[in-house]
């Protein structure tokens, strides 16, 4: 380096809000606006069809085979077998491998091509069609930003990389606009997972959030339309949750210690797995599906309860599973705990979907397992178990205390500053956690 370019001053920073004056970011505003339309109608399209094959494969299927009116509890043991081969099938010989692997977290890796999304919606319907335990926001923010993506550069094919990287976090806002309860929630995991910060945010941010509130009127639209609901994050009722008492933060604090314990284990073994998977892509995950429903079928056989318990996301489930919780042995909810945790790492090692809805069923089981015991509430430990499960398993922490607290609805204003305290232990605690992994890769 010349004497003269070390001392010369550094070139002065592009003006993010110049952008925001320009035409051309007026321009990309009404792009936005009018491609949130037909994102979100193939948004909900695609979750209307994934439950429909959930119905079709776990209730009408076997009814149709005479195996009775009742679900055998063997039956998602052969399913998960023909789901692992299908998604094999789909991730090996389609571009793009199916997607992101969700065992590696929500990975930054920009707009899939059009070559590549019909292979990751095959695999995408193939795992949580047939029972995966794994969500659709990862498949639906990949299918998004890749249709807004392609859409764009079929009316402007000169668009700016810049430009076309907001249109394809705009296309993921519109796809995820309501699934998660609420377009903020949205908002906040798109904007932690993609690392913005500083004014570069609301630039990026504007083209999302009115990409999100047209996904959200077309999720309202369809779902009273068809009558098939907005596939929306909901609780149908929450108990009352009292104040927080000085026993409830200490509760807060042990969840938080054990959320991070158990999904920094949920993790590892996941990613364990999913070298394995990758040797022998095919028969690996057949074997990883048929393991699925085998834990399904130890559950179902132990308790006496439905397998699908074990089985699927866990998004429809919380519901029910808040509600009922005075159903729930100790015993039965730690048996749940153990096979979904199990059943969610190889979900996560060799399948394609989202990581989310399972991490929030699994930390709500556990909070409600621990409020047996005295000093803790259901409600609060439903809540704080979520919030320190899921950052436990997703890194992003303010997204995970709005999960927490906004599905909760005027309770979750109550419990919100238990949430935190679980949230912070249990973020610090996997970092932590994560140190030695990452210095034993370091060069020698």
């Amino acid at each position: 380096m010349s004497a003269e370019s070390a001392g010369a001053p550094d070139a002065p920073a592009p003006d993010p809000m110049a952008v925001v004056r320009t035409r051309g970011y007026a321009v990309l505003l009404i792009m936005v606006a009018a491609l949130g339309v037909p994102i979100s109608a193939a948004a909900f399209g695609f979750l209307a069809l994934v439950h429909e094959l959930q119905d079709l494969t776990y209730t009408d299927l076997p009814r149709a085979l005479g195996l009775g009116d009742e679900t055998p509890s063997w039956w998602p043991v052969p399913l998960l077998g023909v789901s692992g081969l299908l998604t094999a099938l789909a991730i090996r010989h389609l571009p793009g491998t199916g997607g992101h692997r969700p065992a590696e977290g929500f990975a930054n890796t920009g707009a899939p091509t059009a070559a590549q999304l019909p292979g990751i919606a095959l695999a995408a319907l193939a795992s949580l069609g047939l029972g995966v335990v794994l969500g659709p926001e990862a498949p639906l923010i990949a299918l998004g930003g890749g249709l807004a993506v392609c859409a764009v550069r079929l009316l402007r094919p000169g668009i700016a990389p810049g430009a076309s990287a907001m249109v394809a976090a705009a296309g993921s806002f519109a796809a995820v606009s309501t699934l998660l309860g609420s377009p903020l929630i949205g908002a906040f995991l798109l904007m932690e997972a993609s690392g913005l910060a500083g004014m570069m945010l609301g630039v990026a941010l504007v083209p999302g959030l009115l990409a999100a509130g047209i996904g959200s009127l077309i999720f309202i639209g369809l779902g009273s339309w068809t009558g098939l609901g907005t596939y929306s994050l909901a609780l149908p009722h929450v108990p009352h949750a009292p104040q927080p008492a000085l026993a409830e933060f200490g509760w807060a604090v042990l969840l938080g210690v054990a959320a991070a314990l158990a999904g920094t284990g949920v993790k590892r073994l996941a990613l364990a797995l999913q070298e394995r998977v990758e040797e022998r892509r095919v028969a690996a995950t057949v074997v990883m599906g048929l393991t699925v429903g085998v834990l399904a079928l130890l559950y179902a056989q132990s308790t006496g309860r439905n397998a699908s318990e074990v089985l699927y996301s866990g998004q429809d489930a919380l519901g029910g599973l808040l509600a009922g919780s005075a159903g729930y042995t100790v015993g039965t909810l730690l048996l749940l705990l153990v096979c979904k945790a199990l059943a969610y790492a190889a979900s996560l090692s060799a399948f394609r979907g989202g990581p989310i809805f399972p991490s929030m069923f699994l930390g709500a089981a556990g909070g409600l397992a621990l409020s047996h015991l005295p000093g803790l509430d259901p409600t609060s430990g439903f809540a704080v178990g979520i919030g320190a499960m899921c950052v436990a398993m997703l890194r992003l922490p303010m997204t995970s205390v709005l999960l927490a607290t906004l599905l909760l609805g005027a309770q979750g204003i109550t419990v919100m500053p238990l949430v935190i305290v679980a949230v912070v232990v249990s973020y610090v605690l996997v970092l932590r956690f994560e140190r030695p992994a990452a210095a034993s890769t370091a060069p020698r």
